[in-house]
């Protein structure tokens, strides 16, 4: 039997509707990453290691100017 993941809103998100980021914790390793508009579609799993170097870059700024 296997456990429903809990998804949450990044709190980077802000709360808006269309652009969100879900990510679901307690998944040893790795850090699932899905669009929430798309809550049936695809997720992308990244290492711990690369989840939170990709965060300390956007806590950086790094990305400030990507459109």
């Amino acid at each position: 039997m296997t456990t429903p993941t809990a998804w949450r809103k990044s709190s980077y998100s802000d709360g808006g509707a269309n652009n969100c980021v879900e990510v679901a914790d307690g998944h040893p390793g790795v850090m699932p990453v899905r669009d929430s508009k798309d809550p049936d579609g695809p997720a992308l799993v990244f290492t711990s290691a690369a989840w939170s170097s990709f965060v300390t870059a956007i806590k950086r700024g790094e990305f400030a100017e990507l459109p």
